[in-house]
């Protein structure tokens, strides 16, 4: 009996993983708002019924897409912010973490961007709480940084804020970058450049800011 209810959980992931895949595919060239759940299914190859076995209905599927998205990055966000060495090592480092992410996960970056300000607002909340996770944890992380000392948690918050944002700012601005080449890869590689180095330079300057904040 519980090898017949393992079997049925597996294949009830399964189909629900392929709900989630079916609609970041989808969403490559739509809004979540303008998706509709027979889209899904059609995809997928099931039946409209079958979709409220797994989601409320399709804001519940983003909410699940953002939980996917940004759940596992916590670490990459962390080591991004706090890395060792100078303070251009760790600036490249952070931009080099974002832009590998990127390459990984397209799609995923690219859904985060359009539905941060989109119009589902279950799923604007959804990614609002993980963001405001992945900026307290910068924010721990920085209070442990000997150039922190005599800092408020208030200030500490609010640079963290201020990383985190630039982190989802440049992540966007590096699929602009791509998709803004037209399929010349050799225009798409020098407009991604161009995006990292405006982002180190933004970096450099939060930098320069925050070695003076207290003066």
């Amino acid at each position: 009996m519980s090898h017949t209810l393992g079997i049925r959980q597996a294949q009830k992931q399964k189909t629900r993983q392929a709900l989630l895949d079916a609609a970041l595919g989808l969403l490559e060239h739509q809004s979540l708002s303008s998706l509709g759940l027979r889209e899904v299914t059609r995809a997928v190859g099931v039946a409209p019924a079958a979709f409220y076995r797994h989601f409320k209905d399709t804001a519940d599927l983003g909410v699940a897409l953002v939980e996917e998205a940004l759940g596992s990055l916590h670490e990459t966000i962390r080591a991004a912010i706090v890395t060792t060495g100078g303070s251009d090592e760790r600036i490249d480092r952070a931009v080099a973490l974002i832009a590998a992410h990127v390459r990984a996960h397209p799609a995923h970056v690219r859904f985060i961007a359009r539905e941060r300000h989109g119009g589902v607002a279950p799923v604007r909340a959804a990614i609002g709480v993980q963001l405001r996770r992945f900026a307290d944890e910068v924010a721990e992380a920085l209070g442990a940084d000997p150039e922190s000392a005599g800092w408020s948690a208030a200030d500490l918050r609010m640079l963290a804020g201020v990383y985190v944002d630039h982190m989802v700012m440049t992540a966007s601005a590096i699929l602009e970058a791509g998709a803004g080449a037209d399929g010349d890869e050799e225009a798409a590689r020098r407009a991604e450049e161009a995006v990292l180095a405006t982002a180190r330079r933004q970096l450099r300057l939060v930098t320069l800011g925050r070695r003076h904040w207290l003066d």
